[in-house]
């Protein structure tokens, strides 16, 4: 008899041992061509993984700041593991273009250089504007998803300072 206070789990799903999952959701999804109803289920079919996707390229590129790895995308070829495509990508975005997004932080940065500011909130910066210079993410969703990290790792203002860096710069590239 399954426990009524654990949830539900896809049939193609095993745990072994001491794994434990904390939630599920099924999100309803339109009818295929047969007219059957189709559902994903969160977790363990890619969604939600893009923030775990930038949760990663955010650590890599704070190790490669921390260890002095210029560019910063160097520090993907010593990894044992390879991170997702999309981490990847923003850390080769960010170090390709990483001049660029220096130069608009300096410029929108008042009274605060970057070599002052926290090496995670440097790192979230040039991810955020990454994105934002990629234009292939909203607006809304590259701001708020620095904004969450920061608040995650940062400290206790970085959020508050990320987001008005962000705001300010995505109206000057978004425009």
């Amino acid at each position: 008899m399954r426990d009524p206070s654990q949830p539900e789990l896809p049939p193609d799903l095993s745990l072994e041992g001491d794994d434990v999952v904390e939630s599920v959701e099924v999100i309803d999804e339109p009818t295929n061509d047969d007219g059957d109803e189709e559902g994903r289920t969160s977790g363990f079919d890619g969604i939600g993984t893009r923030r775990t996707s930038r949760e990663r390229a955010v650590s890599l590129l704070y190790e490669a700041e921390q260890r002095g790895v210029e560019p910063a995308a160097a520090i993907l070829a010593g990894l044992p593991v390879a991170p997702d495509e999309f981490a990847v990508d923003l850390v080769e975005g960010v170090s390709r273009r990483k001049t660029e997004i220096d130069a608009l932080i300096e410029r929108f940065s008042v009274g605060w250089p970057l070599a002052r500011m926290p090496a995670l909130d440097r790192a979230l910066l040039r991810l955020g504007i990454y994105e934002l210079l990629a234009d292939e993410v909203p607006v809304g969703v590259c701001i708020s998803e620095s904004v969450e990290l920061a608040k995650r790792y940062s400290t206790d203002e970085s959020h508050r300072f990320v987001n008005g860096m962000l705001a300010r710069i995505a109206h000057e590239v978004r425009s």
